[in-house]
């Protein structure tokens, strides 16, 4: 492959594809101009300072009200199983109601869905213009990886299921270390990989089996196993330009041509996860996910940060998602190699869907399940926003909290009577 190649599929600097329209700032990753795909900085320095100490105090009383939510209930599973994992599963779901909340109010986005036709009828927009979704109780679901923050779309789409309790992620070993977070997620049964295969199999292994259970009483599901979405990102890590050149690098090595706008996928972690539990989910559910404003050949992460997004305002004008979905009896499972083929098979049918979508601004749609009386517009997609059903949700996020304190101030009154009667 000649240097010129080299060059044109990895731009390390998307600054020489755009010259012009911004400037990235290597050191913090962030863009300094105001020149921006969306739009100029909405909030000044000071505005800036405000929002971030808002979005800690959300965040922050968040994660702690449900990790003591999380403590408080942790005897359970010595007393009964099935509350126990009905009770995580709750604390889930709030965690998932406090980050569509966040994101609403501080980096309200356009969300625009599309899909296949097989998935015809799984799509519904309400009449107050939110978006529901009827996929199943059980899959697998996989995603093309650009921003940090991607977790937070993919989470709404359970939400929009009403699956937002039974989400579970695979995730960098080194998210199991920070302070809160960290142990809530290990609450949560999220799965944590070290990339190192002969550490990580055991540890999925077990993990797996744990989602082949089955409980009864709340949140179990309507019949069968538990409910359960696997969120997987076999990208491994997220669109940059460094992630970029080693993924040139390892098509160099394995001679197969790379891709344009994806990292080429690892197919181990998947391979594994799909043979484990074949039997137990009938449906890999696949999601494109394209930030609008994002130029031909340069990344998301350096156009969309947590600074510029949350901060400045200037969050993706519209999330683009491209659904689509694979039965699993038809994936193959008896042979890495084949599967290794299947899965960059399906990476470069994602790699040209976003040729389209850079080209013209949008996915293919269903144009023959437009309904624009039921919120299916002419052209096939919908739009909506990220946001909650209810806003009294937000309640359940403390009301644990809430009512443990009010149970401790009564006990303590109480004492205080005795003490006085003495």
């Amino acid at each position: 492959m000649s240097d010129d190649t080299l060059r044109r599929r990895n731009p390390g600097n998307p600054q020489s594809l755009i010259n012009g329209i911004y400037k990235t700032d290597e050191a913090d990753n962030a863009v300094t101009t105001k020149e921006h795909p969306a739009g100029e900085i909405k909030y000044g320095t000071w505005a800036q300072v405000v929002r971030t100490l808002l979005l800690l105090t959300w965040f922050n009383g968040v994660l702690i009200s449900i990790h003591v939510t999380q403590f408080l209930g942790a005897p359970l599973y010595l007393w009964n199983k099935d509350l126990y994992y009905a009770y995580m599963a709750l604390t889930k779901q709030s965690f998932g109601v406090a980050g569509v909340a966040g994101t609403r109010w501080f980096a309200p986005t356009k969300v625009r869905v599309s899909w296949g036709k097989d998935l015809r009828g799984q799509f519904h927009k309400t009449t107050s213009g939110r978006l529901e979704t009827s996929f199943p109780e059980r899959l697998v679901y996989v995603a093309n990886h650009q921003v940090y923050t991607e977790w937070l779309y993919l989470w709404w789409i359970a939400y929009t299921s009403s699956m937002h309790g039974h989400i579970f992620i695979i995730l960098k070993e080194s998210l199991k270390y920070v302070p809160i977070l960290g142990p809530g997620m290990m609450f949560y049964g999220f799965i944590f990989m070290s990339r190192k295969w002969q550490k990580d199999q055991a540890r999925l292994k077990y993990r797996l089996e744990k989602l082949k259970t089955r409980h009864s009483g709340p949140m179990s599901g309507s019949q069968g196993l538990d409910p359960m979405w696997l969120l997987v990102f076999p990208e491994g890590t997220n669109l940059s330009a460094n992630t970029r050149k080693a993924s040139v690098k390892w098509a160099e090595k394995q001679h197969i041509p790379d891709m344009r706008h994806l990292l080429l996928p690892r197919s181990t972690g998947l391979f594994f996860c799909l043979q484990q539990l074949k039997g137990t989910v009938d449906w890999v559910y696949d999601c494109t996910i394209a930030y609008e404003g994002t130029p031909k050949g340069a990344y998301a992460p350096e156009l969309f940060t947590i600074r510029t997004t949350y901060l400045q305002g200037r969050p993706p004008k519209c999330v683009n998602m491209y659904w689509r979905r694979f039965a699993v009896s038809s994936i193959p499972l008896s042979d890495q190699t084949h599967f290794e083929q299947w899965l960059l098979e399906r990476w470069r049918e994602k790699d040209e869907l976003l040729e389209q979508w850079y080209n013209t601004g949008r996915f293919p749609a269903d144009v023959e399940s437009a309904t624009p009386g039921k919120g299916i517009s002419k052209e096939g997609f919908i739009e909506t926003e990220m946001t909650l059903n209810n806003w009294m949700e937000i309640g359940q996020i403390f009301v644990v909290l809430a009512s443990a304190a009010l149970m401790v101030n009564v006990a303590l009154k109480v004492v205080g009577i005795f003490k006085t009667l003495r």
